[in-house]
């Protein structure tokens, strides 16, 4: 039998699923796509350079492994890349290709930079001539904006590996410039920072500075008064890495936009890193002129999401660690479950408990996980417990609610537990380590198995499907009690 491209790559992931981490596997290869087989040449797409780069330097080898396997020793791997073209594996671009990987856009040449002025307290000694001796530029960067506190999540992995790779090598990725985006309180100033820290420490060559959307627009304003623009383009054309947050507010300021424009492509062309933050895509942009806009896609656009539960109490937890306090597990899924997408937010209830256990001299635990909520959300939650969901499934199926917790192979046992797990996971929010344990100890693997036997039963069995749905409906009915 002939085999197709999906029938070629689905025997590959197969190779490749044995030898990569779950984690590994969903965010790198999952969202790829076979698109073509052509004797023994394989042609995946990728979703973005940033893609290709990252499997070439961490996967090559596994990738080549399991083509050959599939298509013999003369099989080779070809990539994909929407709006980009081919290139092959190994860097070494076919004769096919209609645009080469590594052809990136020439800047504008229809007008000449246009100068601009600096800020006096950015660089050690604002006198020195640019030219004559390199300016020791102050980063303004916040130190506490590291790699080690910004928790990885499916929500921004892509975001924070780009910001790595550019960390090792500032100007010198697909990526740049690199967007972040994203809703307010999700991390953009803290992974943008992150990686200006990463190359002050690592690069000390590097120039890195960090500087608001707004405050540039005051520079600009004040160096217009001054009479000293000249000098805003010399010192800006002496950064390595710019870093400018919440570029949307260069919206309707034209001459600030035209001024940015043309230190953009000095910077670009000379191999200098920028990193922009922004609270949305640069296609959704207003007020921002088009050629900026065609520069911003250049490089990688990057979103920051709002956490899952998991990654929201990883978030929490570490920052409670960092203070050397303790908080008990069910007080720490309480606050994540109530404060669901901002991250600054979590900030402010950890800062808030802290302050009253501190005030008051009471110990963190649910009753004043409560009080300090009430302050964030207008309503808070009310709580559908592993526990109830429990005793409400033991009662349906007529078996104790502790023989849910033990070992037993009696048929209507294993499925009310596994139906507890099921809707516990479902309708609590609650991660699955914690509903494990609320069944004898068991691990996330068991609670995974246990939700897939439901769903199975589920699709071939509509009694069986009527009564979870009227289980569902009465644990619903007992929030409004």
């Amino acid at each position: 039998m002939t085999k197709d491209c999906r029938m070629v790559w689905d025997d590959c992931l197969r190779t490749i699923k044995k030898n990569v981490n779950p984690q590994s596997f969903k965010t790198w290869f999952e969202p790829i796509k076979p698109v073509q087989l052509d004797n023994d040449v394989l042609t995946i797409q990728v979703p973005n350079k940033f893609f290709f780069e990252w499997l070439e330097e961490h996967y090559v080898g596994l990738l080549k492994k399991s083509i050959r396997q599939e298509l013999g020793e003369r099989g080779r791997l070809l990539y994909h890349i929407p709006e980009q073209g081919a290139v092959e594996s190994n860097g070494h671009a076919p004769a096919s290709s209609t645009r080469p990987l590594s052809t990136k856009p020439s800047a504008e040449k229809d007008n000449e930079p246009v100068p601009g002025v600096f800020d006096a307290d950015m660089i050690k000694n604002p006198f020195i001539i640019p030219g004559i001796r390199r300016v020791k530029i102050e980063s303004q960067l916040n130190q506490n904006y590291t790699f080690d506190n910004f928790i990885e999540g499916d929500c921004n992995r892509l975001a924070r590996n780009a910001g790595l790779a550019i960390a090792k090598k500032p100007g010198g990725t697909a990526f740049n410039p690199l967007v972040i985006f994203g809703d307010v309180g999700l991390g953009k100033t803290h992974l943008a920072q992150a990686i200006g820290n990463e190359i002050a420490a690592k690069i000390e060559s590097k120039a890195v500075l960090y500087v608001s959307a707004e405050k540039f627009t005051n520079q600009i304003i004040q160096a217009i008064k001054n009479n000293s623009v000249n000098d805003f383009v010399n010192f800006y054309q002496m950064v390595d890495v710019l870093i400018i947050d919440d570029i949307q507010f260069l919206s309707g300021k034209q001459k600030t936009q035209e001024i940015f424009f043309h230190i953009f492509n000095q910077l670009h062309q000379n191999g200098k890193q920028v990193i922009l933050t922004s609270d949305r895509a640069p296609k959704d942009l207003e007020g921002i002129e088009d050629r900026l806009i065609s520069r911003f896609k250049w490089g990688l656009s990057a979103d920051l999401q709002a956490p899952d539960l998991e990654t929201r109490m990883a978030i929490l937890d570490s920052k409670i660690n960092g203070e050397g306090v303790e908080i008990p597990q069910d007080v720490l899924e309480f606050i994540c479950y109530n404060i669901k997408n901002n991250i600054r937010e979590l900030e402010g209830v950890m800062i808030s408990l802290l302050a009253q256990s501190t005030l008051i001299r009471r110990d963190i635990d649910m009753d004043l996980a409560k009080e300090v909520i009430r302050n964030f959300v207008t309503t808070i939650n009310k709580e559908i417990t592993v526990e109830f969901i429990q005793q409400l499934v033991a009662e349906h199926f007529n078996v104790p609610v502790d023989k849910l917790h033990h070992e037993t192979r009696k048929r209507n046992v294993v499925i009310a537990r596994q139906l507890s797990m099921f809707l516990a996971k479902k309708m609590t929010n609650k991660s699955l380590k914690t509903i494990g344990e609320n069944f004898g100890g068991r691990d996330h693997s068991t609670v995974i198995y246990s939700c897939k036997a439901v769903q199975d039963m589920m699709d071939t069995d509509m009694i069986f499907k009527d009564t979870v749905a009227e289980l569902e409906k009465k644990i619903k009915m007992s929030l409004n009690e």
